[in-house]
């Protein structure tokens, strides 16, 4: 009889020896977390490594990302379509075993980590999901959605902030569901953590409303497989099993020492590591036996059809609520979703209204959110600033099936949670903040739009015209930064016309984040042809045009499109030869094809201005050097936004001036 400790020794060997191939890596982690996976894998993990996207199948998430061959190694063993051949190409270009586990790379990999306390935030999230998912749909008898979100994660994620904003949120949130593994060994890259890190985890994590178990022996199944036991017996908490582990398990000169978290063992090491620990196989050799006990294939078939034949039974009984729980499973929009947001839209604009475009946001919300119930959104605690809550909103907390998360201030929880949320599938998820607390969820923005993440994030209050909170609250630089993020789609509006569209084309979008940039000022409304109406999605286009080609042109987003249109009366009634183009989205913009883009801004003409209340510098790629960027070059001041708007420059007389500026030369 094969003993557990060999099925583990085949993911520490396929770790160490693909870490030692390719000369990069951290073989520690995989070798002490290896014996608490084998339990978790072989006995507990309701998957199909033949359909890795079987929607009912548990989650796991590896926060701790550089342990990646971890990871590998089961999804290898158990029999996703990950070949040897793949496990000896770790970290090598264009293989599936890159450095970090990454979404979309990998059958099996649920999101990507590395980033550490993300995949933790992550996994907060998938748990919400399954929870809310299960409200809406299950019915008695029928337990449709019912499935674990199990989370390995280290000290580094522990360390992170972000265990705090997702650890104290899932407490509130009492996800039973959720089952996260600490690797307590007591090494970090510098060394012995007790230096810099001797917090009393199990304490902090009660605190937050956990069930905790302390103390588990990480290399005993039997203590292992007690704790697992022991945390799904608690459906009112998520549980926390902290698991006492030595890094580089086994390797007799290295074992517990802080090299072996980044650099590979070495030869000689690993040969000793092979004799201590009985394993006589070569380098990426796993006897048949091996594989047969881990090979999960059939096991998982099984698990799916049962599973489907409970689907049926749930559509006999239930047809409408299969057919929806279908639909918000492959991630489609509703039928009438085209036709009825085509209307709304044109409805807006047929009734012209001066509301700031956060204002304008909550109105779409309510217009289009009855047609969308996949809708789940939440604000870091500025739901009435952010104006995300509409007359449906109903908090999950208070209601399982509900649709709206009081986020508190977490912007970085929020973001990487609701990042899970979109991951899971059956939702889509929105959050928001005021536009300069974008820099609290960073690297969360920047992992969505690297994952092509389904998320629309509304960020309010987008300029110094928020006036009197002065340069702390007044964003500047945030507005590039989104736009240069490859894969960040972002949309500042100009008013309600603008936002509507903007968030047609956040929820239309399957293949990353949107972010919608919105003000705080009230903004008038401008008036479109049906073309110009048609033509925002293309992210710019001509507002206001003259007869022939222009003599300027004038490039505007967001409030300062006010502005522009007025510039381009008086030049207009002075003879002037002008244009005007509402850029709302830069980045989609370029994506359109050399003929419109030539055809809104035609390179003949190079006297261009572009005023923007943010960084002025991003506006060179439009205006050339030639050109002239009205826009902030310091950060704000604190004092009435009228004022500050003129004290920036952003006023009819600057705009003028410098429009003279280039058509008298």
């Amino acid at each position: 009889m094969i003993s557990r400790k060999a099925f583990a020794n085949a993911i520490r060997f396929l770790s160490i020896d693909a870490i030692q191939k390719a000369n990069s890596g951290h073989p520690g982690a995989p070798m002490g977390m290896a014996d608490i996976a084998e339990v978790l894998w072989r006995d507990y993990m309701n998957h199909n490594p033949t359909n890795p996207n079987w929607f009912n199948r548990d989650r796991f998430v590896l926060s701790n990302g550089h342990s990646s061959m971890l990871l590998y190694s089961i999804l290898h063993l158990t029999g996703y379509n990950l070949s040897l051949k793949e496990i000896e190409n770790f970290r090598q270009l264009d293989s599936k075993t890159p450095g970090h586990p990454e979404y979309g790379y990998t059958d099996g990999v649920e999101i990507s980590t590395g980033p550490l306390g993300q995949g933790f935030a992550n996994a907060v999230g998938l748990a919400i999901s399954e929870r809310t998912l299960a409200a809406q749909f299950n019915r008695p008898k029928h337990e449709i959605i019912n499935h674990y979100t199990y989370v390995f994660l280290g000290d580094g994620c522990m360390m992170e902030g972000i265990s705090h904003e997702a650890g104290s949120l899932a407490g509130i949130m009492k996800l039973g569901k959720l089952i996260a593994f600490y690797d307590d060994n007591g090494i970090s890259i510098d060394g012995n953590i007790k230096g810099w890190f001797c917090d009393n985890t199990a304490t902090r994590f009660e605190a937050y409303g956990w069930h905790v178990i302390s103390n588990v022996d990480g290399h005993d199944s039997n203590a292992i497989k007690a704790s697992i036991e022991s945390a799904r017996a608690v459906i009112n908490k998520p549980s926390l099993l902290i698991c006492k582990t030595i890094i580089a398990f086994g390797a007799p000169n290295k074992a517990g020492h802080h090299s072996t978290h980044g650099a590979p063992l070495g030869e000689q090491e690993i040969t000793l590591t092979r004799k201590a620990l009985n394993w006589h196989e070569p380098p990426f050799i796993i006897p048949s036996d091996i594989y047969d006990g881990w090979n999960a294939k059939e096991a998982g078939q099984q698990k799916e059809r049962t599973w489907n034949n409970k689907l049926s039974l749930y559509q006999k009984a239930y047809p409408e609520l299969a057919k929806e729980l279908k639909r918000r499973m492959t991630g489609h929009l509703p039928e009438k979703w085209w036709v009825e947001s085509k209307k709304i839209i044109e409805e807006l604009q047929n009734k012209p209204k001066k509301i700031a475009s956060r204002k304008a946001s909550q109105k779409v919300l309510e217009a289009f959110g009855p047609i969308l119930p996949e809708l789940i959104g939440g604000s870091a605690d500025l739901s009435p600033s952010n104006l995300t809550l509409w007359s449906r909103s109903i908090s999950i907390v208070e209601h399982l099936a509900g649709n709206y998360i009081h986020y508190g201030v977490r912007e970085f929880g929020m973001t990487a949670i609701s990042n899970g949320i979109a991951h899971h599938g059956g939702f889509l998820p929105y959050t928001a903040t005021f536009l300069i607390f974008a820099e609290y969820a960073r690297n969360a923005v920047r992992m969505a739009a690297m994952m092509k993440t389904r998320h629309i994030m509304v960020y309010t209050h987008d300029s110094i015209g928020l006036g009197e909170d002065g340069p702390t609250h007044q964003p500047v630089e945030q507005l590039a930064s989104l736009r240069i993020t490859p894969n960040m789609s972002t949309w500042r509006p100009c008013d309600q016309v603008e936002t509507a569209v903007a968030w047609k084309q956040a929820i239309e979008r399957n293949d990353g984040p949107t972010a919608l940039i919105l003000s705080r000022q009230d903004l008038v409304q401008q008036e479109r042809s049906a073309q110009q109406l048609a033509n925002i999605a293309r992210g710019g286009y001509i507002l206001k045009n003259c007869v022939g080609l222009p003599e300027l042109i004038i490039i505007a987003t967001g409030s300062e499109v006010e502005l522009a249109v007025t510039a381009y009366q008086r030049l207009t009634y002075e003879g002037r030869q002008v244009r005007i183009v509402s850029m709302p989205s830069t980045d989609i913009f370029d994506q359109q094809d050399k003929e419109y883009r030539e055809l809104v801004l035609p390179a003949t003409v190079t006297a261009r201005i572009a005023i923007e209340a943010s960084i002025a510098d991003y506006w060179y790629k439009y205006v050339g050097l030639d050109g002239i960027i009205i826009g902030m070059t310091t950060f704000g001041k604190s004092a009435p936004a009228e004022e500050l708007f003129n004290i920036f420059g952003f006023t009819i007389d600057n705009l003028l001036s410098k429009a003279h500026i280039l058509l008298t030369r």
